[in-house]
């Protein structure tokens, strides 16, 4: 790992960072390039950024890599992103090993091809059992398909008498979320400039801090991250209490 600190204060350090990782095409293209050029640029960004929060002492990172929606992207820049998808998950696969990170895919694998389905189970098994920063990479994701995903489990249960509808609680309901076992985050970072969540992680974000960037993302680098982590920790996360009992629980 680069020996690089993030200078924090690691009692309020978030647990868990989600990004949408957004610009890489106009990052290309301020450098007369073509698109994928700045999706291969992001590819080693996703390097410099694991390593600070590895370094800051975050607990899981999850990315938001392809939409539900990409697909609505020309077909060939598509093709493109899950070629790069498949070949960065087994270049870099070593990596991942070295660095002692847990490697987590989450999203509609039915929509993948049978390849890319293979070296995503490939990945999981190998660093199933590292102890280190557990990285979620969300592919073929959207947080209505998780919500509905959950609904159809909650609804089986019911239909099959192993729950009662009354039985039903939001703990319940999140259990079956793609990420259930692992905290909510407690930072959003987009990059890009842009300013919405776009259908990333709906429900797990309700209490999560927001934090937006114009950097595009091939530049969003450990010292921009910084910066976020920063931000974040001059924040007072209350969840619905009053500044006074946030102080007071504190004190205890």
């Amino acid at each position: 790992m680069d020996s690089g600190q993030v200078e924090v204060r690691s009692s309020k350090i978030p647990r868990h960072v989600a990004i949408i990782m957004d610009g890489n095409g106009r990052w290309a293209k301020q450098r007369n390039r073509p698109r994928f050029y700045g999706h291969r640029a992001g590819v080693e960004a996703v390097e410099e950024i694991l390593q600070a929060c590895t370094n800051a002492g975050v607990q899981v990172l999850t990315l938001f890599a392809f939409s539900s929606e990409n697909w609505h992207r020309p077909s060939q820049e598509v093709q493109l992103l899950m070629d790069l998808f498949k070949s960065a998950l087994s270049s870099r696969l070593d990596r991942l090993q070295e660095w002692n990170v847990r490697l987590r895919i989450i999203g509609d694998r039915n929509g993948l091809s049978e390849e890319l389905r293979s070296e995503i189970a490939k990945a999981e098994a190998l660093t199933a059992t590292n102890k280190g920063i557990t990285l979620v990479v969300a592919a073929n994701y959207g947080g209505r398909w998780d919500i509905t995903q959950a609904a159809k489990q909650v609804a089986v249960k019911v239909e099959n008498k192993q729950m009662t509808s009354d039985s039903i609680t939001p703990e319940v309901f999140a259990a079956h979320l793609s990420i259930a076992d692992l905290p909510e985050p407690d930072l959003f970072i987009r990059t890009g400039g842009e300013q919405r969540v776009s259908n990333f992680l709906l429900w797990q974000l309700a209490y999560t801090e927001f934090y937006f960037t114009d950097i595009l993302w091939p530049d969003f680098d450990k010292t921009a991250f910084a910066v976020a982590i920063e931000t974040f920790l001059q924040r007072e996360r209350r969840f619905g209490r009053t500044s006074d009992q946030v102080e007071s629980f504190h004190r205890v």
